[in-house]
């Protein structure tokens, strides 16, 4: 037992806040409608009250009752750690369990407690705690803690996550404790005793389980023991003797104890390794040759999943849990095994599913159960592979047979590191296991695990430290401390230990500090003459669970305590060491301290014998931050030892009874410390005049050194009063100066340290740590005025030490304050054991000097600093190397050029940064890295910040839009903050930030489905005219048509009516067609309410006729309306409401199954939707139970639109779970033997798009095989695939296109298919190729019905084979494969191709030939047939469109044929729709006026053979102009090509219900086409949307040159990758420049979440919407006139300049004129100048700066500076001025204080320097001439201090005799 312990004797501190304790849950738990408060029993049926276990009936009285309910009480509490930041708020946390409930509390010193949460269980709590799971985040590594509350019930443990989730887990086995890690639950199982005679011989079972998340299986622990020998066994943690202890976190470890040998061992718990996994696993399949061979597969699984069989549980009444008062049946459930399913549950067939009864110990399978196992029930268990189910409380067992089953893998290891020895005297007899674990650490940083032995009444504290590489902990040496408690005190690095004696002391580590008295309760150290008389009357009100052998001791009333106080004065008799025996007759008649529980932070409970229990707290070490640093550079530089010494002496004279109040705590910590260097502090009159400010407590007066050997007291009390260490009042200089002259030498041989003191050898290194530290202060405002306290005390070591420099530095720095101080001590130099350090050099380091230096130019030598206590220092020098010195490395690998680090520890590693820009940008970047905020900054002395803020101003001026957003806020830009913050936001979740649409009131509004159109937004972007609610007007399809029909004389009012139905079902054809735009033009742009089904606008397809608006129905049976004729109208409407869902919307399973309509004639609406949601990627979501369910029902519609949902969802993905799903709908991807299943054809083709939307681009050549033979599949006999058969091979081409997309003649292992040959077959027709394969069997037979032949059918397979080839060659500029599409050159061969496929033809060649497409009249001429030419007009409106002009382009190829008598009206009318198509391609999303005039113009025309399918066509060609209300426009990525082709498919449906040659519900597919590319500027103080000029760059390309062009945002962008930059342009707003060229990521995620970019509008202007020309903007008028500016600035109008509210007030208090204020005329003028400054520079946080160096001059000029510091920071904002100048006049404007402001400051120093040199009254002033020294001469620096002194004394002495005279 190693260490020695250093004690402190005759010491006693008091503690604090002694408060009574009674826990929260008790009361809570008092009102809590649970199954113990019976009185609410009597009022109201149980059932209704709360779900118990069925002891309703038994009623005993409610005392007894609740008596025995409070003996299973038990809390426990924590530090808070929840929902704040832990430095914000320190509370504490009570998890309080008694009977079935469980409550969770919080609560802090200044806050009452209040629940948090509280849970009721349905049987009795055995253990609840807390405990984090770790949750693996998708597939990366890293891991989200959560946080949950644990609450152990005999079958299961119950999960309650902080988030509001909720797990049960059944328990296999009965447990006997639970314990919390870092990786989750570890289960100890109980009865592990019994197992040795229950098991088969040599198969013990593993008594430890861990759990890591409540959905994944229970798993056994391994654990690795060290062994004498290398390869120690890793084997199951089997052993039933062992015990687990304790168990923590941080170091994640476990004690456990073990029973036979009665040891304690300490465990490293960690992550098994697969080694360790493999190795545990292949011994337990050995069947022999180790005790553990049959574990895994035999006793242990079967033993844990059998129980899982057992049908019908029987629970019977047990001892343990209940007594006889509730002896009943236990009520028993059985949890469903697949209820919960977790991503990386190993097995459904293992733990995870196993349904277990709520009794395991004691479950008793059922007759039917045990029949199945064919054994009866008392039959004794075979040898061999089977096992026993222990159940100790039940005769029942249970043969087990053991089925072929994978083992339970195990997930933690516990490795041995250290276990305790086995002493000689050990007494076995004893059990020796501890009662308490903790782990503590001491002051020096020292971490001890200690055990309580309670049988040996002592305290084992461990030392351990962490090996280099941190990757394990060393156990090192053990102390005993005998104790009959401990508890730890984390914030205050102790423990408080409960001494046999019933003392309480308190120690650090292994340190004894001191005794601790607790005011109000008597310490036991005292006589026993003393007590009062003993009063028998107990306290019965109070009741704890104090352990049950003190229960019968009688309790003293606390009435009649004695008060403390008197018996301080009583004779303090020392009480000797006593057994707890010996003074049992004392413990019986006072309440003593019995036990300590439940230590938070520096709080302790004291569990008293009476039972009351008393909270107290023990104080801190210190509460002055000064004396905290100090502390902290003494424990830094001194041997741990030495260190540990003063700490200790500190805090025992610190907290001593009666101590010191805060404000004197400096003033002790100078008297203790200078004590322990050897001072006489009596002697020296500075440190005896501090004494006069405190009373001093008895501990310290006893404390004082020896009287000195002699020497002179006779110090004049002028001087005493002149050196208080806070002197900082204005000093007399005359009288001051007649004592300096009278003072005698300044050091007399009576004061010699004592060189036996403890720290005396140390005085160096402790002098220059402190040295630093005031460095330190010197840098930081807010702790300035501690330097000045730490000075006086320096200043005493330097002349000790001899040190003149330092003392020259001190009196330079405090020149009226040093100069009272001038006795000094002799420190005999000669004394061997003064250890003078090798750092501490003869020239003191002075930070401000170092910076001036740095700003000069100068080369500077590394400063020192102390690692963790000199921050700022550190910080602030290499910012000045870094930006001043220019050293891009001083921040990364060239620290050490700069810093000198006081420590022999290794070099702090600094976070290299590798950044490119200017130094400004890397400072601003390194400072927010290293933590540093505008906070920190405005701490910072104004002279050494101004680089810092030029540098941010810099920065603010020309930031990067990827900044984090901490950078932004310390730059001052909250616009890029705010940009960053939502970026973060989105990171983190899916979070959408659209401007809010405002609610409109119409009724009518609401209900058209377009409401939701951002109006602010378009409001911008077509402020000149309505154009968004005449599309609104056009598109709605809620209200009744116009039925205008003029009714003729010669007309009967029957065929009247006839006729206005007819004209009706020609309007209601366009109705109809309406949704597909409606979803186009309204899509993303809503997010639902989780509680709120979907609004769905309705189909109206009634009209009224005027003029007495009469309704016109179809329903009347007056004409014929076709059948169906809704269906598939109502699926369209369905897709456009749910397309209107942004992605980012929170859209769950529930949600989507909750929107299910009642009524069936709804399904078809659902079945768009479903689709919608696949479009925009919520489908995923949906459960895989709900897709079974929706495709049983068998609605075509539903599976039509749910599997091009599901395969859009999953684009490109190769899913293979949508892949099994698709298959079963396509018979030709099902083996050629499967049953032949009924799939209606259009789910067929909608399967088979679906294919190519999942393979899109893969290349998989299964599937491009099978879609190549079904391009062309023939009809089969009766009357399969005879039907539409044109979409089917349309569907299979497109899908091939799409699987293949873009790879041209780099097909992967498909040369062998002949791909592009095979599909010109197709296009051009000829034989048909034998069908190969598994296909061979299935066409064997030829149709009965349709006559082909064996030549190709072109009319079914030429679009589908031509879509094909195009997208498969898409943009490979494949000239051989374009020129197969090339058009005939003569009219003979022109007549054998039908138009329609000419159109596609010649599209297909175009996208081909992709980089040819020209937005020029030669390329259209290029693609027209020879004998065609003549016959086309051109406008020149060809040459103004974009290149996406393409479409356009190749659809003009039917006008051509328009009028000739080849073609009809439908090729005219497909000619005009595909044109107005392809015009709204182009102009997509920009609401291109022309074009909406041309759709308007379409939408009018209801007559003739205007059909459903051209109405369709020209409301796309609106959906698309208005895409997402103009947010959204087409790409052109491959991709988008493809879903385009798809859905623009030039072959539109004759009726509503036509599906012949095209599948309707593909025309959804241009919203795969879709990307966000609006930019909608916010303005970041109003959030509303408003106008900004953007300035865009094009990358240079071979077409044309790098372009630049001004757009006035809201604006769609162009497409990213053709951008090189994109800036928001001033000088309106702030610049801000998003550089495409290095990656587009950021911009992308702009635009995606609704391109909101936020702008600042810089001070004194105007946005554009107030004022378009920029007249208004009061900086033209005023400010910008540079001569007048200052003169026409009106402080008044301050607020239209700035929004700053700094300014604003300032301009209101201090710049306006009124009475108080007359008399300071000048400061008006100046302040007001200031402000015009800091407005016009934009720079407000620039005015404290100015307002600084304005009063240190004035100060200066009235000569009452009492320190030097303002003139240090004047001179360094003057040496930054002057290195800026001496650059070069074009470097003037990077500076801040740009004005004629410096210099005019600059000259009244002069003048007032000027004047004290001439006036010979003034110039004795020591004073003038350090302030002369520091402004003007660094030269003269090192000037001796003697040189000055005789100097000011013969200046004195004239200006004496001068006087007199």
């Amino acid at each position: 037992m190693s260490e020695v312990v250093y004690e402190e004797t005759a010491t006693m501190i008091a503690a604090g806040e002694l408060q009574s304790f009674v826990p929260f849950g008790r009361e809570h738990c008092r009102n809590h409608p649970n199954a113990f408060n019976l009185q609410l029993r009597e009022l109201q049926p149980a059932s209704e009250l709360w779900s118990s276990d069925g002891a309703a009936g038994l009623v005993g009285s409610l005392q007894e009752v609740s008596l025995q309910e409070r003996e299973k009480e038990c809390w426990q509490l924590r530090k808070g750690c929840m929902g704040v930041r832990e430095e914000d708020v320190e509370f504490e946390e009570e998890l309080y369990t008694a009977g079935t409930v469980v409550v969770w509390s919080q609560g802090s010193r200044t806050q009452a407690s209040n629940v948090y949460k509280a849970f009721t269980v349905d049987s009795p709590v055995q253990q609840a705690l807390w405990c984090n799971f770790a949750v693996p985040q998708n597939k990366k590594d890293e891991e989200e803690v959560e946080q949950t509350v644990c609450i152990v019930q005999g079958s299961c443990v119950n999960v309650h996550t902080v988030t509001g989730k909720d797990f049960i887990s059944p328990l296999p086995f009965q447990v006997s404790n639970v314990w919390a890690t870092k990786f989750g639950l570890l289960l100890e199982r109980k009865n592990a005793a019994t197992d040795a005679q229950l098991g088969p011989p040599g198969e013990p079972l593993p008594t430890v389980f861990s759990m890591l998340h409540p959905l994944d299986e229970i798993a056994p622990v391994v654990c690795k023991p060290t062994g004498l020998f290398e390869g120690s066994r890793v084997q199951y943690a089997s052993d039933s003797t062992m015990k687990i202890v304790f168990s923590c976190s941080q170091p994640s470890l476990i004690v456990s104890y073990d029973t036979l040998q009665g040891i304690h061992s300490v465990w490293a718990l960690r992550k098994v390794t697969p080694d360790e996994r493999s190795s545990v696993l292949r011994c337990a399949a050995d069947p022999c040759g180790t005790p553990l061979g049959l574990m895994a597969s035999g006793f242990l699984t079967s033993h844990l999943r059998n129980i899982s069989r057992l049908d019908s549980p029987v629970g019977t009444s047990s001892p343990l849990h209940y007594s006889a008062l509730h002896s009943h049946q236990s009520r028993m459930t059985t949890s469903s095994p697949g209820l919960h399913s977790r991503i990386h549950s190993p097995s459904i067939s293992n733990m995870a599913a196993l349904s277990r009864a709520h009794s395991p110990g004691m479950a008793a399978p059922s007759f039917s159960g045990a029949a199945r196992f064919n054994t009866s029930f008392y039959s004794p268990s075979p040898r061999g592979h089977h096992g026993l189910l222990p159940s100790p409380n039940s005769t029942v067992n249970e043969t087990m047979l053991v089925p072929e089953m994978e083992p339970i893998v195990p997930d933690l290891c516990m490795e041995q590191l250290w276990s305790e020895t086995i002493t000689a005297g050990c007494h076995r007899e004893m059990s020796s296991q501890a009662s308490k674990v903790f782990l503590t650490s001491d002051l020096c940083e020292n971490c001890y695990l200690c055990f309580l032995v309670e049988s040996h009444q002592e305290l084992r504290c461990v030392k351990f430290i962490e090996s280099n590489d941190t990757s394990q902990l060393i156990f090192a040496s053990v102390t005993t401390i005998p104790a009959k408690d401990a508890e730890p005190l984390q914030n205050i690095d102790a423990m408080l230990v409960l001494e046999a004696c019933g003392s309480l002391v308190l120690y650090t580590g292994v340190t004894r500090v001191s005794k601790v008295f607790v005011p109000g309760l008597l310490s036991p150290t005292f006589s026993m003459t003393n007590h009062l008389p003993h009063l028998s009357t107990p306290v019965e009100n109070i009741s704890t669970p104090a352990n049950a052998g003190s229960r019968h001791l009688q309790r003293l009333d606390e009435a009649v305590m004695p008060s403390p106080v008197s018996e301080l004065r009583g004779p303090n008799i020392k009480h000797h060491e006593a057994s707890f025996l010996e003074d049992y007759t004392f413990q019986q008649a006072m309440p003593y301290i019995h036990a300590l529980r439940d230590a938070v932070c520096n709080r302790v409970t004291l569990e008293l014998s009476s039972g009351t229990m008393l909270r107290i707290s023990i104080p801190e070490i210190a509460t002055s931050e000064l004396v905290r640093k100090c502390l902290q550079a003494i424990r830094f530089i001194l041997p741990k030892d030495a260190a540990m010494k003063v700490l200790v002496k500190w805090y025992n004279i610190y907290n001593a009874p009666g101590g010191p109040s805060a404000h004197a705590e400096w003033s002790l910590f100078v008297t203790c410390f200078m004590t322990l260097m050897g001072y006489n502090t009596d002697r020296l009159a500075w440190t005896r005049n501090l004494h006069f400010e405190v009373p001093l407590s008895p501990v310290i007066a006893a404390k004082k050194a020896r009287p000195s050997d002699g020497g002179s007291d006779e110090v004049c009390d002028e001087c005493l009063i002149c050196s208080k260490h806070d002197c900082q009042m204005s000093i007399c200089w005359r009288p001051w100066l007649s004592v300096c002259a009278c003072v005698s030498s300044p050091s007399s041989p009576s004061l010699r340290l004592d060189s036996a003191a403890p720290l005396f050898p140390h005085i160096p290194a402790l002098f220059y740590v402190l040295h630093l530290l005031y460095q330190e202060l010197q840098l930081d405002e807010l702790q300035r005025a501690r330097a000045s306290s730490l000075v006086c005390l320096l200043q005493q070591l330097a002349r000790d030490l001899q040190l003149e420099e330092y003392v020259d530095l001190y009196w330079r720095d405090y020149p009226s304050l040093i100069s009272g101080f001038n006795e000094s001590c002799l420190i005999d130099q000669g004394k061997t054991h003064l250890i003078r350090p090798s750092y501490l050099r003869a020239e003191p380091p002075c930070v401000l000097s170092w910076l001036s230096s740095c700003l000069r130019g100068e080369e500077v030598p590394p400063f020192p600093y102390l690692p963790g206590i000199c921050q700022r220092t550190r910080l602030l020098v290499l910012s000045y190397a870094l930006y001043i010195a220019g050293d891009e490395n001083a921040t990364s690998t060239d620290v050490s050029k700069y810093l000198a680090k006081l420590s022999a520890g290794v070099q702090s590693s600094v976070k290299v940064k590798v950044t490119s820009g200017s130094l400004a940008e890397q400072l601003v970047v390194w400072l927010t890295s290293e933590g540093f905020t505008l906070k920190d900054l405005e701490s910072v002395p104004f002279g050494v910040a101004l680089p810092i803020r030029e540098a941010i101003y810099r920065c603010r001026e020309q930031p990067c839009s990827d900044w984090l957003e901490e950078v932004c806020l310390l730059i001052g830009r909250q616009d890029l903050t705010k940009q960053a913050h939502k970026m973060t936001l989105a990171k983190s979740k899916a979070v959408s930030l659209s401007l809010e649409p405002p609610a409109t009131t119409e009724a009518d509004e609401e209900e058209d489905g377009m409401s939701d159109i951002i109006q602010e937004v378009t409001g911008l972007i077509w402020s000149q005219d309505l154009r968004v609610q005449e599309v609104r007007r056009l598109l709605q399809s809620s209200r009744p048509v116009r039925v205008s029909v003029v009714q003729l004389p010669e007309v009967s009012d029957h065929e009247y009516i006839e006729e206005k139905e007819n004209k009706l079902l020609q309007l209601c054809q366009r109705t109809m067609a309406l949704p597909v735009g409606r979803g186009l033009f309204t899509l993303f742009s809503y997010h639902p309410v989780p509680t709120e089904p979907l609004p769905v606008p309705k189909l109206n397809l009634t009209g009224r006729a005027p003029p007495r608006n009469t309704m016109v129905d179809l329903n009347s049976g007056n004409i014929d309306v076709p059948p169906n004729m809704t269906s598939w109208p109502s699926f369209h409407n369905g897709v456009a409401a749910g397309l209107k869902i942004a992605p980012a919307s929170q859209v769950d399973s529930a949600w989507i199954a909750y929107n299910k309509p009642k009524s069936p004639e709804l399904a078809n609406e659902y079945a768009g939707f479903l689709m919608a949601l696949g479009l925009n990627g919520h489908l995923t979501k949906l459960a895989t139970l709900n897709i079974h369910d929706y495709l049983t029902k068998g609605h075509e519609m539903t599976s039509i639109g749910l599997l091009l949902g599901v395969s859009s969802a999953k684009l490109g993905t190769m899913d293979m779970s949508i892949t099994r799903l698709l298959s079963i709908h396509i018979p030709a991807l099902l083996p050629p033997t499967s049953t032949e299943l009924d799939v209606p054809h259009n789910v067929q083709v909608a399967a088979v798009i679906g294919i190519g939307l999942v393979y899109q681009g893969t290349g998989h050549r299964h599937n491009a095989e099978v879609l190549l033979s079904e391009i062309g599949r023939p009809p089969g006999p009766e009357m399969e695939y005879c039907t539409d058969r044109e979409s089917y091979s349309l569907a299979a081409g497109l899908a091939l296109g799409m699987v293949c997309l873009g790879h041209g003649s780099n097909l992967i292992g498909m040369t062998d298919l002949n791909v592009p040959e095979q599909l010109y077959q197709y296009m051009v027709g000829g034989h048909r190729r034998a069908q190969a394969g598994a296909n061979r069997e299935r066409h064997k037979s030829p149709s009965y019905q349709i006559k082909e032949g064996d030549t190709i059918n072109v009319d079914v397979t030429c679009p589908g084979a031509t879509l094909a080839l195009a997208m498969i060659y898409l943009k490979t500029n494949n000239r051989s494969i374009a020129d197969w599409l090339k058009p005939p050159d003569t009219w003979f061969l022109l007549d054998f191709i039908k138009p329609e496929f000419l159109l596609l033809r010649t599209l297909a060649r175009c996208i081909i030939m992709w980089d040819e497409i020209l937005p020029n009249t030669e390329w259209v001429k290029s693609n027209i047939p020879q004998v065609r030419k003549y016959t086309l007009v051109y406008t020149q409106s060809f040459i103004e469109l974009d290149v996406l002009n393409l479409f356009a382009r190749t659809f003009m190829k039917i006008m051509s044929f328009a009028g000739t008598a080849q073609t009809g009206y439908y090729n005219l009318q497909t000619g005009l729709s595909m044109i107005l198509l392809a015009m709204s391609m182009v102009m997509s999303g920009t609401g291109n006026l022309k074009v909406l005039q041309l759709c308007r113009f379409f939408h009018k025309r209801t007559g003739g053979e205007m059909n459903y399918g051209f109405h369709m066509a020209h409301h796309m060609a609106l959906g698309l102009l208005f895409l997402g209300g103009g947010r959204y426009t087409l790409s052109t990525s491959n991709s988008a090509i493809a879903a385009l082709l798809c859905a623009l498919y030039p072959h539109f449906p004759a009726h509503s219900t036509d599906n012949r040659y095209h599948l309707q519900a593909l025309r959804h597919l241009a919203v795969l086409a879709a990307e966000p590319r609006l930019l909608v500027p916010v303005d970041v103080d109003s959030l509303k949307p408003c106008y900004a000029l953007l300035e865009i760059t094009y990358k240079e390309t071979k077409w044309y040159d790098e372009t630049t062009v001004e757009l006035m945002a809201p604006t769609m962008l162009p497409e990213l990758h053709l951008l090189k930059r994109v800036k928001v342009k001033g000088p309106r707003y702030w610049e801000l420049s998003v550089d495409l060229s290095k990656e587009t990521q950021h911009l992308k995620s702009i635009l995606s979440r609704d391109g909101v970019l936020y702008v600042k509008l810089r001070a004194g202007q105007l946005p554009y919407k107030d004022d378009p020309q920029g007249w208004k903007s009061l900086l033209a008028s005023t400010v910008n006139h540079r001569n007048s500016g200052v003169r026409a600035f009106k402080p008044d109008a301050i607020s239209t300049f700035t929004s700053e509210p700094a300014l604003v007030s300032f301009a209101k208090f201090f710049c306006k004129t009124s009475e108080e204020m007359k008399h300071v005329k000048d400061s008006l003028v100046l302040f007001s100048a200031m402000l015009y400054e800091c407005v016009t520079q934009e720079c407000p946080e620039m005015l404290p700066t100015y307002i600084a160096v304005e009063q240190a001059v004035g100060a200066l000029r009235r000569g009452d500076l009492l320190q030097t510091f303002p003139l240090w920071q004047m001179r360094l904002v003057v040496e930054l001025w002057d290195s800026r100048v001496l650059r070069g006049p074009a470097n003037r404007h990077d500076t801040l204080l740009t004005s004629e402001f410096l210099p005019v400051m600059k000259n009244m120093v002069d003048v007032a320097l000027d004047g004290w040199l001439k006036d010979q009254e003034c110039c004795c002033s020591l004073f003038i001439l350090a302030v002369f020294m520091i402004v003007y001469s660094p030269l003269l620096y090192p000037m001796p201090l003697v040189v000055l002194c005789s100097a000011a004394l013969k200046l004195t002495w004239r200006w004496n005799t001068n006087d007199s005279q």
